[in-house]
This record gives C-alpha cells, sequence and structure tokens, in this order.
C-alpha cells in the first residue's frame, strides 16, 4: 500500500528531476533528436535528488535480493556510489562497478572493461543508469557485464524516455524499472 508520505515523497522528487530537462533541440546518444534532453548528471549531482534516487535503487535491490549495482559510465556512477554509501549507512554492503564507455577496456593501466568492486560471490546483479531512450548504452553495458560472467537481474533507470528501450531490453528477458517515465514534451510522470 502507497502512503501520503510516499505519495509526497515521489512528486517531490519528481519536481526536482524535473528541473534537469532542458528544451530545445537536441542529439541524443542514440542518434536521434529530441525537443528535449534529460540531463541526468544534475539529477544525480542534485543533492535534494540524489538521496531520493539512491532510496528508491536500494528498495528495489532489496526487492530482487541484489547485492551488487553497476552501469555505464558516466550516468551511474554517481547512483553507485550514493547507494554504496547509503547500504553502508544502514549497515549493509553493497558491491560496486561500472562499465567503461561502449564496454571497451582502456588501453593502460589493467586494460578493465569493468571498473571498481564487482561482486565476488553472487554473480546476480542490478544495472542502473540516469536516462534510457532506445536502450542502447545500457544493452552494451549489459553485454560486458554477462560477458564477464555476472547475472543481470534487474535494470533501473531514473527516467524512461518512451522510446522503445524498455521494450527492447524486456524482449531480450531483463527485469526493467524506472522511476519516472518522460511523454513525448518532457514532462515526468
Amino acid at each position: 500500500m502507497v502512503t501520503s508520505a510516499e505519495v509526497t515523497d515521489h512528486e517531490q522528487l519528481r519536481q526536482i528531476v524535473q528541473r534537469s530537462v532542458q528544451y530545445g533541440d537536441f542529439t541524443l546518444s542514440s542518434g536521434e533528436r529530441s525537443p528535449y534532453y534529460f540531463d541526468g548528471k544534475k539529477t544525480t549531482h542534485d543533492p535534494e535528488a540524489l538521496p531520493g534516487i539512491c532510496k528508491w535503487v536500494l528498495g528495489e535491490m532489496e526487492e530482487a535480493g541484489l547485492k551488487a549495482l553497476g552501469g555505464p559510465a558516466t550516468g551511474a556512477n554517481p547512483i553507485v556510489t550514493g547507494v554504496q554509501m547509503l547500504a553502508a549507512f544502514l549497515g549493509e554492503r553493497i558491491a560496486g562497478f561500472y562499465v567503461r564507455k561502449d564496454g571497451k577496456a582502456k588501453e593502460h593501466g589493467t586494460r578493465q572493461v569493468i571498473e571498481g568492486n564487482p561482486p565476488e560471490g553472487d554473480k546476480r546483479v542490478a544495472m542502473v543508469d540516469d536516462t534510457m531512450t532506445t536502450g542502447g548504452s545500457l544493452l552494451r553495458a549489459i553485454e560486458a557485464v554477462e560477458k564477464a560472467g555476472y547475472k543481470v537481474a534487474k535494470v533501473l533507470v531514473i527516467v524512461d524516455r518512451g522510446e522503445g528501450g524498455t521494450e527492447a531490453l524486456r524482449a531480450r528477458g531483463y527485469q526493467v524499472s524506472a522511476r519516472f517515465h518522460a511523454d513525448a514534451n518532457g514532462n515526468l510522470s
């Protein structure tokens, strides 16, 4: 049952996240053009928004019994770190990692594709990103994680632009949840 406090929290968070929507003429990472752009970094670096986002992500992870969280750089980085900090504050440990851009290893140092601390025991992980349009960035990150031997059990996004990403990931068998959904004009619900 949803309480009035949770509805208020959702609405307050929606209003904060809505401030990250910019209007104009934008080219998205998918190559598509859009009259609005969700600047996820404005949300994930907002001290009013990040706690609510992390609380939601951690709740989704707990519900699925997951103890590891990763995602594509750079959209997932602050979310992963925030969730790890929240979990630590609550006495829990969450393994955190990110996948280098386009799933490609860096060409120096350890030449890793997956950076941070992926889980050593349970190979089931959640993946997170700030926004999703076609799902391409998340899918490339998921493929890199699964190639490394992990099982993606849940995919989470702050804003689903409603342009096929959720359907594409679900068609491949992934469980996808979004905190907010954008309409064609960038209004979040």
